[in-house]
């Protein structure tokens, strides 16, 4: 590399010496007044071998400061570079400079010697350089991998503990459905149960009436109905039970009770009235004929009458109402007599 070359010595005119003193009232013969000096190519031919600068040793080493300032900013500048281009980084040698002073010495040798000892890793080989490249790239691509397998971890663990309680809930709620189900089957069961039993209850009930009442006659036609609208009734529709069949045929008591009326009650024709004991009262109507008397107690069963064609009829038929605790209003006979365990 190279360096300052040491200035020459101006050449020294004694005639242009000034007669006046220099300095401090007295000539001195090594110093000026200098002539001033122009450097030009042929002055600056290099200084071969040993040489003194006795009197520019102070500007000299201004020199190697500035020397040494411009090869840190080269180096820097240098690397700036190789970092920026990407070029390959070049080997510069710079030379061994000890000091500053060593290369003022008067027992320097002739010339500097360089040295090939780079001052910086500005002279790594691109093949080093290459080598630390991969390792440094396979060291951040093994920790992104290694971060990814840590994030995919977690996402796994997530899902996991996701799929889990998704899991567990459905379970919870299948359960808690099963269980709904159970209870409403149970529910359903019970309650089957109970209206199997209740109606068992109600037959058996029934039976037991059935024992106690009969139906009023037999060998019937049903004719007409409670409720039928018509003018040929007196009310405007019919009040009670129609059972036609021949004149003549038994009408029997139809459950236990006393006798509270028997005659002609106009258009009813002959009529029978049987009170039971909870006050509830039979009439039995367009009778050919009555076989018991007021007061008379009877039984279930027990002949009252013979049906007939007495009174406002089209034809022979025993007329049956119901009146429960003796009202003007009769109820439906045919419900009365079902509730009793009696199918007319």
């Amino acid at each position: 590399m190279a360096s300052n070359r040491p200035a020459p010595e101006a050449p020294f005119v004694p005639s242009q010496r000034s007669t006046e003193s220099f300095g401090y009232g007295s000539y001195r013969t090594d110093e000026g007044p200098w002539e001033e000096w122009n450097p030009t190519e042929e002055s600056l031919t290099p200084v071969r071998g040993r040489h003194r600068v006795a009197k520019q040793r102070g500007g000299l080493a201004r020199s190697s400061t500035v020397l040494g300032v411009g090869v840190i900013a080269a180096v820097g500048a240098g690397g700036m570079a190789s970092a920026n281009t990407g070029k390959p980084p070049v080997s510069i040698s710079m030379p061994d400079l000890p000091s500053v002073g060593s290369l003022l010495s008067d027992d320097s040798g002739d010339s500097v010697k360089g040295s090939t000892t780079p001052l910086s890793g500005i002279g790594v080989t691109s093949a080093d350089t290459a080598q630390g490249t991969t390792d440094a790239g396979e060291a951040l691509r093994s920790r992104i991998m290694a971060q990814a397998e840590q994030q995919q971890d977690q996402v796994e663990t997530k899902a996991a503990a996701a799929e889990a309680a998704a899991a567990e809930k459905a379970a919870a709620d299948a359960a808690a459905k099963a269980e709904k189900e159970a209870e409403a089957k149970a529910a359903a069961a019970k309650k089957k149960a109970e209206e199997e039993a209740a109606k068992k209850a109600e037959a058996e009930r029934l039976a037991e009436l059935a024992k106690q009442y009969t139906l009023p006659t037999s060998s019937y036609t049903l004719t007409s109905t409670f409720g039928e609208a018509g003018s040929m009734w007196s009310s405007g529709y019919h009040t009670g039970l129609d059972f036609a069949a021949p004149t003549g045929t038994l009408i029997k008591a139809i459950h236990s009770g006393t006798i509270t009326e028997a005659g002609w009650a106009g258009s009813y024709g002959y009529r029978t009235i049987l009170t039971l004991d909870d006050g509830t009262e039979l009439w039995f109507c367009h009778q050919s004929s009555i076989s018991v008397s007021v007061g008379q107690k009877v039984t279930t069963g027990d002949v009252i009458g013979r049906v007939g064609a007495t009174g406002n009829v089209t034809g022979p038929h025993l007329h049956l109402e119901v009146h429960p605790g003796g009202s003007a209003d009769g109820i439906d006979p045919m419900a009365w007599l079902r509730g009793k365990g009696l199918t007319p």
